[in-house]
Parts: structure tokens; C-alpha cells; sequence
């Protein structure tokens, strides 16, 4: 058996819980928008860190593109925002701090403050 390190990071316990179809739709969302895993995005969350978004990565870049394919199929369908669903409201928000952040940025990477 091998012995750890004492410097070494250990996450024994786990933390499970419900959620509806909106909340997972939602946070899958923003979790591969912000190009983390669910389990550290949901930890930069929850400990109020900010967190980086690499816009070079190329997962990101795809999650993006996608996101923004999404959002022009829903607009031909549903030309008014009003008539959209909570969810996609909130990741559309989410996706345009996201590109904001890349436009102002002098690098391609954006520091989010997570939200309440």
C-alpha cells in the first residue's frame, strides 16, 4: 500500500443531492461554459472563489459555439426573449458575461466571481 503525502489533497466525503430537470439543465450548462467540472465549479460556488475561464481552451471554444447555436435556433423559433423558458434566460446571461470578459480582457482568460 502506498503511503500519501502529507501535502497531498484527499476528498473522503460525499455530497449528494436532488435537483429538478431546470437545475440540471442549468448547471450543466455553466459548468462546461466555465470549462470546469461540475464538482469544481460547484466548489468555487459554494467557497465564493473566483474562478479563470481559458477562452483558448478548445473544449470552452466548442461549449461556446454551441451554446450561441443553441440560442440562434431558439431565437428562430421563439423571437421574443419574454417567451423563453427561466433556464435559458439564465444561461444566456451567463454565456454573454462570459464573452464580455473575453472582449474586455487583454488575455483570453476571464475571472468570473461566482453567483449568488
Amino acid at each position: 500500500m502506498t503511503k500519501k503525502k502529507p501535502y497531498q489533497r484527499t476528498r473522503n466525503n460525499v455530497i449528494a443531492f436532488r435537483v429538478n430537470d431546470e437545475e440540471k439543465e442549468i448547471l450543466n450548462s455553466k459548468a462546461e461554459l466555465s470549462g470546469l467540472s461540475k464538482q469544481d465549479y460547484l466548489i468555487h460556488c459554494i467557497t465564493q472563489r473566483n474562478y479563470v475561464i481559458d477562452a483558448r481552451n478548445t473544449r470552452v471554444q466548442r461549449a461556446i459555439y454551441n451554446q450561441i447555436n443553441e440560442f440562434i435556433e431558439l431565437l428562430k423559433k421563439q423571437p421574443f426573449i419574454k417567451d423563453w423558458e427561466y433556464t435559458d434566460i439564465e444561461v444566456l446571461e451567463y454565456l454573454l458575461r462570459i464573452i464580455i470578459s473575453i472582449k474586455k480582457g487583454t488575455q483570453n482568460k476571464v475571472e468570473l466571481e461566482p453567483r449568488q
